[in-house]
């Protein structure tokens, strides 16, 4: 067996003793695992890549599960967020060539997976100024012009920041500086990054330190049209009446779903909540006129629903209230229609 076979086995055995030391907000016994790898030998980026950012993927498949809590997710990333400054603050190489700027798009609040990618440029020998979670695009901006970066790493991990990503790419650009895109919410194959016109995209932080240490960033063939919303103003009237549009949303629903009636406090809320996340969903896919976006949300909704004991045929009735609310928006009811049938195919799975 190869000592990277034997390295790779490794990192699995220790990534099971990690995710406890995590789920547990056990910082010190996560810490001492990586900085222990770290001592016998394990290469940083190997411990931020193949340890920590799987560690973080389970642990979103343990919350929409339902096995762990909100208050277990966060408390876990945040041990995750401590294991990564201790690996870092060991392996501190002299930046050797230029400078990045890396930031999550304006409203995105997952950092972590961002951070791990500002990480993995530093131990390549770049100079990394890491802007953090929820970037407002003029701020950054700012930045750009005080600092003079190579180019920007924009992480966006939710489709719903797409038109606020959109915007920061556009602006970005338009001061000389090139963008290089990151994150599931423009796609897994990075097709979304392509038609908000970034310069190129990864789908992993060593694939973008390798697309950035490779010299100019390949840049992709032109989009053949670009984003929806410049064609008709379904996005901007969804986007203004969001209020009105949920609020009628929610009363329709009560009519229509009976066991509503003897809802608590908390699960109205809580359905208010999802109401706002499947509009949210439905305004980005008009946007960038994609219905995966809407359709794989529809699919992980229904999922994370019935694992909290919510009957699947909930989400296909909250589809057909918006679609009737929505009778003056033509391309947002061709998505909601996709989104039924995707609700109906996921009833089928069960």
């Amino acid at each position: 067996m190869s000592t990277a076979g034997l390295v790779t086995t490794d990192l699995r055995a220790a990534g099971e003793h990690y995710l406890e030391h995590i789920g547990q907000a056990d910082e010190f016994g996560a810490v001492d695992l990586v900085l222990d790898l770290l001592q016998q030998g394990v290469g940083a980026e190997s411990l931020l890549l193949d340890l920590i950012a799987p560690a973080q993927r389970r642990i979103g498949e343990l919350w929409a599960a339902n096995q762990w809590s909100v208050a277990r997710e966060h408390g876990a990333t945040a041990v995750s967020e401590r294991a990564v400054a201790a690996i870092v603050a060991r392996v501190r190489p002299a930046p050797v060539l230029g400078r990045i700027t890396v930031a999550c798009a304006d409203g995105e609040y997952h950092a972590l997976p961002t951070r791990l990618l500002a990480e993995v440029l530093r131990l390549r020998g770049w100079r990394v100024d890491f802007l953090g979670a929820n970037v407002p695009g003029p701020h950054l901006i700012t930045h750009l012009h005080q600092t003079g970066p190579d180019a920007v790493a924009l992480g966006c991990a939710l489709a719903i920041r797409l038109p606020r990503a959109h915007a920061t790419i556009t602006a970005c650009q338009a001061v000389g500086v090139p963008v290089l895109a990151g994150g599931s919410g423009f796609g897994a194959d990075g097709r979304l990054a392509r038609l908000l016109g970034a310069d190129a995209w990864a789908p992993t932080a060593d694939a973008a330190a390798d697309h950035l240490s490779s010299g100019a960033l390949p840049a992709f063939p032109a989009a053949p049209h670009g984003p929806a919303h410049l064609s008709d103003e379904e996005y901007t009237h969804l986007t203004r009446r969001r209020g009105e549009l949920l609020t009628g949303a929610m009363a329709a629903l009560t009519a229509a779903w009976p066991p509503m009636a003897a809802y608590t406090a908390h699960q109205l809320d809580s359905t208010a909540e999802d109401l706002g996340h499947i509009l949210d969903f439905l305004t980005a896919a008009v946007y960038v006129d994609d219905a995966q976006v809407f359709t794989d949300f529809i699919t992980w909704t229904a999922g994370v629903l019935r694992a909290r004991g919510v009957p699947a045929g909930a989400v296909k009735v909250g589809l057909r209230v918006f679609y009737d609310e929505l009778r003056d928006f033509p391309r947002a009811r061709h998505l909601l229609a996709q989104g039924i049938e995707a609700a109906h195919d996921a009833d089928l799975e069960i």
